[in-house]
């Protein structure tokens, strides 16, 4: 049993189910904020319905956020100790940041939002909310700040063995991590309107509170419309930085082999890594890979060929995640856009509203890809260009990592069955359940 792979496979389950809950968290506190500022302002009764409902399902998707994301920290020091201790200087200034800073703000006046409705006044309480959304998406910022370094590491000198912060402003301004922040924020937003709407659109099918579900429906489509396209224009430029400075992630994202000028993309294909060439291929378009990645139709595109063999990511998974992402995420945008066609006529519109309903987890799956695409296309790097993965993992046996992992599904299937029970039993009661 391989310690270093079975780490990194429970890793990557710990994080792909905690991040199940972060985008919600991140994007629904903006949309509740907003309602609540509206029903600050309006005295309307139906705001406060919308709010208490939408914030009793973001109350419990945090709480599981929570529990499911304080493990990942332990995990730094039980299986990734070797990579605390070389960049340790700059990744731990981060999330001491992240923790001391943001998380402990959101939880603090997460207290004050429950505990205040009968003590503060309507504005007070909803600016309340719009700090828990600011320190929701602050904490975002400096983990994704931590990540944005380990893709691209900036500000740091080696010195003693061990990565030394020496530049703590190109780190927070590191260009990779800001597209970062540009592209997950916002898609984080983009999936809590289309859960929004997917959850308003299962109420008015059965026609139950009808205005509700109508107005947030409304609200979650302009938010949805705006940011379908915005994390398309910022995916667009993660695409031209990979290409700069990750050409083996971006020649895994399109199963790209040989370095040639006009490169095309592939529409589908099944790579052979063993034979380095695609066993399949359909639908061939010749210049875009080279347009994508360089804006430029006649660039030359770097094929893995030209990469060392153990610095080349995992292909398939890479490739799969990538066409998953771009894919899910157009048809986010179609959605979005023909709701706007269809925002006054909902109701009249049954199959438009079951089509949301169904449309629930799709950018769920496609921010999952998305992450996929980010981490395993860093491989074999942890630190790009400094650390590979096999370095960084804790000198333990693999039966220790083995056991701890199957831990970690049992106790996360149970705490996802009880989660998503209580989500989905509060959805089904509606607004008369929503008690805060």
């Amino acid at each position: 049993m391989d310690p270093v792979f079975l780490s990194r496979l429970q890793f990557a389950a710990a994080t792909m189910f905690h991040f199940l809950f972060v985008p919600l968290t991140l994007g629904i506190t903006i949309i509740i904020a907003y309602m609540e500022t509206k029903y600050a302002r309006t005295g309307d009764k139906i705001y406060l319905q919308m709010t208490k409902f939408w914030g009793k399902l973001f109350l419990i998707n945090f709480a599981l956020g929570v529990v499911t994301g304080i493990t990942l920290e332990f995990q730094f020091g039980t299986n990734w100790s070797r990579y605390s201790e070389f960049v340790g200087d700059v990744f731990g200034s981060l999330l001491a940041i992240e923790a001391s800073v943001a998380f402990f703000l959101e939880s603090t006046f997460i207290g004050i939002w429950i505990f205040g409705w009968k003590r503060l006044s309507a504005k007070a309480h909803a600016g309340v909310m719009w700090v828990i959304a600011f320190a929701s998406n602050l904490s975002g910022v400096w983990i994704l700040t931590a990540n944005g370094f380990m893709q691209h590491p900036v500000g740091y000198t080696i010195r003693n063995g061990r990565a030394e912060l020496t530049d703590f402003f190109a780190v927070l301004f590191n260009y990779h991590g800001i597209l970062q922040i540009f592209h997950t924020l916002p898609s984080g937003l983009l999936l809590a309107s289309f859960v929004i709407m997917g959850i308003s659109a299962y109420h008015l099918l059965k026609k139950q509170h009808v205005e509700v579900f109508t107005r947030s429906f409304k609200i979650a489509l302009v938010f949805g419309v705006i940011c379908s396209i915005f994390v398309a224009i910022i995916g667009d430029l993660h695409g031209v930085n990979a290409a700069k400075n990750q050409p083996a992630k971006l020649a895994a994202m399109e199963a790209h082999w040989e370095t040639q000028t006009r490169a095309p993309i592939v529409l589908f294909a099944i790579p052979d890594e063993k034979n380095e060439r695609n066993s399949i291929e359909i639908g061939s378009i010749p210049g875009i890979l080279s347009f994508l990645g360089f804006h430029d139709f006649n660039a030359t595109v770097v094929g893995l060929k030209d990469i060392p063999k153990d610095e080349r990511p995992p292909v398939l998974p890479v490739f799969i995640g990538f066409r998953l992402m771009v894919g899910i995420g157009t048809v986010l945008i179609l959605l979005s856009l023909y709701g706007l066609t269809r925002r006054n006529k909902l109701l009249e519109s049954p199959s438009y509203l079951k089509l949301m309903v169904l449309a629930i987890p799709l950018p769920y799956i496609a921010m999952e890809m998305g992450w996929v695409v980010a981490e395993v296309g860093r491989q074999p790097w942890i630190v790009y260009g400094v650390l590979r993965t096999a370095q960084a993992a804790s000198p333990i046996e693999g039966i220790q990592v083995l056991i701890s992992l199957i831990g970690f599904i049992a106790v996360y299937g149970l705490l996802g069955a009880i989660g998503f029970y209580l989500m989905a039993k509060h959805v089904k009661q509606g607004p008369a359940g929503s008690t805060i």
